[in-house]
């Protein structure tokens, strides 16, 4: 079942029906992370160099070549960062342009089903900030977790399957349902959902095509709560 909706949200991406989410997600996505890029930057700047600038002045002319080191780890260190936030960053944007999604995997592959209803904006702001928090707080621990070799990848797949897979599912389904019958759902069906989830932890994991995550999370869930749905027709 996973794999036929991750399949369908593959397609999904490139179809031209979806073109005009596409350029705004993308858009969006790389703003966020130039100016993300920016403020990083400069709080590190203002941060560390006066440390250095103090650590420096003793160190003899011969080992100059640590500043180029130690410049060199820092750059790495705030790309493992970014990194991370590229996560919370999608999930937000993809608060905003999930109904789009949605509507648009709807009308092209369930042109028979009844339409779902967008959620309010106040009631999606909501959302979205509150899950901003959830996410950053599961990739801090994540980070932590970093100086552990085998024990970070394993991090990042779990944090991000589990929150991701659950945010962008609730999502989809409360499109449908209440936001307390799309929990239950979720709960009832949560083992097709988390590996729904890891799908979408695989596809963040892969470098630039990770910035459609967004697209391919939303298609991807749209599709799982259909066959879901159709599978257990009695729940209400």
């Amino acid at each position: 079942m996973v794999m036929d909706a991750a399949r369908l949200a593959l397609a999904n991406l490139f179809a031209k029906e979806t073109r005009g989410v596409f350029w705004k997600v993308l858009g969006l996505t790389l703003l966020a992370l130039a100016v993300l890029w920016i403020v990083i930057r400069n709080i590190f700047i203002w941060l560390a160099l006066p440390w250095i600038d103090q650590f420096l002045p003793g160190i003899p002319d011969w080992a100059g070549w640590l500043g180029l080191v130690f410049g060199i780890l820092a750059s790495i260190g705030l790309a493992l960062g970014l990194a991370l936030l590229i996560s919370p960053i999608t999930a937000v944007i993809a608060g905003f342009f999930l109904d789009d999604v949605a509507e648009v995997v709807e009308k092209r592959d369930y042109p028979n089903d009844a339409p779902g209803v967008a959620m309010p904006l106040g009631e999606s702001l909501v959302s979205a900030v509150r899950f901003l928090g959830i996410v950053i707080v599961g990739n801090i621990f994540a980070l932590f977790l970093l100086l552990l070799p085998g024990v970070n990848l394993i991090a990042f797949f779990l944090v991000n399957g589990y929150l991701l897979g659950r945010e962008f599912f609730e999502f989809a389904a409360m499109r449908f349902r209440s936001p307390q019958a799309a929990r239950d759902f979720r709960s009832k069906h949560w083992q097709t959902v988390l590996l729904g989830g890891f799908a979408i932890a695989l596809f963040l994991a892969i470098p630039f095509l990770n910035l459609l995550t967004p697209l391919f999370a939303a298609g991807l869930m749209v599709h799982l709560h259909k066959m879901l749905s159709a599978r257990d027709p009695d729940f209400r």
